[in-house]
């Protein structure tokens, strides 16, 4: 191996990694491989990816939590440009840390991967002005097959960084508004969406 560090089960999470590459740097500026298959193959990491994505948001968006429900994706997440606190929620049935979540600073410094195996609900905050994250997927993109949980459920108590309560809503601490989407800001809470089971 050598060209990868990995931290295994995050927050006591089976399965769920950081990823840290070898960073080539000089005057020049840097390089480093992004994915090697051979590396993740020593890793024990076996993922086919089959789709990467890309998008960028302003700061204060709050993009999640979503899954996948018949076809859940595997994905490997980096940022490329700015900083985000990016979570992944366990949503396997029968796993002993259903419900569980654990989140990462990621950002274009630390250059720092999670790679969020199948079965868990994903999201993030922009807490800079602007960020891009790249994230492969283990299987295509399916519509209609989107589910998604409430990002400030107290029943998952998720500690997003910096986000404050006031009388007209959250938002970031120097008073930018959070900004989700519509369908994110109906999303159920965690118990609503599975009817009590884990």
């Amino acid at each position: 191996m050598g060209h990868i560090k990995v931290t295994y089960d995050l927050s006591g999470i089976t399965g769920l990694c950081l990823i840290e590459p070898a960073v080539h740097g000089d005057s020049r500026g840097f390089f480093m491989e992004t994915y090697n298959a051979k590396d993740m193959h020593e890793a024990g990491l076996e993922y086919t990816f089959v789709q990467d994505n890309q998008s960028m948001s302003v700061r204060g968006v709050l993009r999640g939590l979503h899954y996948q429900k018949q076809f859940p994706q595997a994905k490997l997440v980096r940022v490329i440009r700015g900083s985000v606190f990016d979570v992944a929620v366990d949503l396997r049935a029968g796993s002993p840390t259903w419900g569980k979540w654990h989140g990462e600073m990621l950002t274009e410094e630390n250059k720092r991967q999670i790679l969020i195996p199948r079965g868990f609900a994903h999201g993030f905050l922009v807490l800079s002005d602007t960020a891009e994250l790249c994230y492969k997927c283990d299987d295509f993109y399916h519509p209609n097959d989107e589910g998604g949980l409430a990002w400030n459920d107290p029943d998952i108590g998720i500690d997003w960084p910096d986000v404050v309560a006031s009388a007209s809503g959250y938002a970031l601490a120097d008073g930018t508004a959070l900004v989700l989407s519509e369908k994110d800001q109906r999303q159920p809470g965690i118990q609503a969406a599975f009817c009590f089971k884990g």
